[in-house]
């Protein structure tokens, strides 16, 4: 009897140690494992049994993958904001240098009299886009940053959405385009925030003034049963399919702007203070004919 417990706890010691000796060979994979991921390779531990050391795995192989996949988002951000700020300070260094060049030219009193009140015009027209591109810039950061904060509160979209249009009869009168409103006067409730409203309305028009070529400009709002829905749409020169899927990404150009000034954000923007405040922007386009913007929001029903 004495013999037959001796042998069984031999067994166990020996059982025993010998578990011990393969889970300190898996701790010891896991820790290399871990070593190699902090030094930037992509590695993951493979655990054959089905006890706690197996579970630890798969634990820490879920918490590497979530860790690559942010570390790959912060480096696709980190490459995004470069190209960002390089395309910026083009952007903004070519109407600065204009800019000064008119200012300099009016300070040296080479120009006088009716050229003299064009050159006038001209800088304030650069010093405006370069507001432009100023404010474009700032409101990017402060939504990619999550830091924008909206103020909601319940407005007549059809009375707004005519006081931003009238701001914007001067340009079309300048650039001989023909305004088309078809706003109802009824009232129709929103849960918007103003400015970012504002911003997105002009964002398209101004979007379509600069690189439509557009002759007329349309702008509608309607009601389809609990949504409402806003459409800019121009007979410009169109998209083409291919651009469609991008053009809501930042920093995309499509080739009809790549001649004009264009910070490659303001379409984005639009979209993403669409979806702040519960809505959807979609786009329709043929090449050569036209293209039509539609922002959908909800009704309120307060």
């Amino acid at each position: 009897m004495k013999v037959f417990i001796i042998v069984i706890l031999v067994l166990v010691c020996t059982i025993s140690i010998f578990l011990f000796i393969r889970q300190r060979k898996q701790l010891r994979k896991m820790l290399d494992v871990l070593v190699k991921t902090r030094n930037g390779e992509n590695k993951k531990i493979f655990v054959k049994d089905n006890g706690v050391i197996s579970e630890i795995g798969f634990e820490i192989n879920d918490l590497m993958a979530t860790h690559n996949k942010e570390l790959s988002r912060q480096k696709k951000l980190e490459q995004a904001n470069k190209e960002l700020l390089t395309s910026l300070s083009h952007d903004v260094r070519t109407p600065l240098t204009s800019l000064l060049g008119y200012l300099d030219a009016l300070e040296s009193n080479i120009v006088d009299g009716a050229e003299k009140e064009e050159y006038i015009k001209i800088a304030r027209k650069k010093a405006y886009n370069l507001k432009e591109l100023v404010d474009t810039l700032f409101d990017w950061f402060k939504i990619d940053s999550k830091e924008m904060k909206l103020s909601m509160q319940a407005v007549d979209i059809c009375e707004l959405t005519k006081g931003i249009i009238i701001d914007w009869l001067p340009t079309f009168e300048q650039n001989e385009i023909i305004p088309e409103i078809e706003i109802p006067d009824e009232e129709w409730i929103v849960e918007l925030d103003l400015a970012a409203y504002g911003r997105m309305i002009s964002n398209l028009i101004h979007n379509a003034v600069e690189h439509s070529d557009c002759s007329r400009l349309k702008v509608v709002v309607r009601q389809n049963n609990d949504v409402i829905r806003i459409i800019v749409k121009d007979n410009g020169i169109g998209i083409s399919k291919d651009e469609l899927s991008n053009i809501f990404e930042r920093l995309y150009k499509g080739d009809r702007a790549r001649s004009r000034q264009s910070s490659g954000l303001g379409l984005c923007i639009v979209k993403e203070l669409t979806e702040m405040q519960g809505g959807m922007l979609t786009v329709q386009s043929n090449l050569g004919e036209y293209t039509e913007f539609i922002i959908e929001m909800p009704i309120s029903r307060r």
